[in-house]
């Protein structure tokens, strides 16, 4: 099973439309003790896909996440909502980094993204999809939500 998806990767990939979601709730969970604020992720969105037959294609997760002593990473990964996977944060310490690219000292804008091919595409299920992630601020306060951004995966009409 790849570390950057919780079944079998996505194929033959065409992107349909994006969702944006503001001020996700969250969960927060702190490192270390003291007044230290935590992360918190201020828009985020993720591509919806059609699965097919031919050529290889990318699926995109991208978010705005802020913390008053800037951004260290984020790790994310996908998950059907029908598999009942629900990660939490203890888990997601194992999965792939997003790269996040500071925006100022306090912002960064964090990307995920991974190419499939047509051979994949026959594994993954259809249905509606969630984005979990992980957040560390350079403090190591860190905040979690196992649904980020949700999207929908529908397989192409023969």
């Amino acid at each position: 099973m790849s570390t950057r998806l919780s079944v079998p990767t996505f194929a033959g990939v065409l992107v349909l439309s994006a969702i944006t979601v503001a001020a996700v709730p969250l969960f927060g969970t702190a490192d270390a003790a003291g007044p230290a604020s935590t992360p918190t992720i201020e828009k985020s969105s993720a591509t919806s896909l059609t699965l097919g037959t031919a050529g290889t294609k990318t699926f995109t997760f991208s978010m705005t996440a802020t913390d008053s002593s800037g951004i260290k990473g984020a790790k994310v990964v996908t998950w059907p909502k029908n598999s009942n996977l629900n990660p939490t944060p203890e888990e997601l310490a194992y999965v792939e980094d997003a790269t996040c690219t500071p925006s100022s000292a306090t912002t960064s804008v964090c990307t995920y993204t991974f190419t499939v091919d047509e051979r994949e595409a026959a594994t993954v299920p259809t249905g509606i999809w969630h984005t979990a992630v992980l957040i560390t601020a350079n403090d190591h306060e860190k905040t979690f939500s196992a649904n980020a951004a949700t999207f929908t995966i529908t397989a192409q009409a023969d």
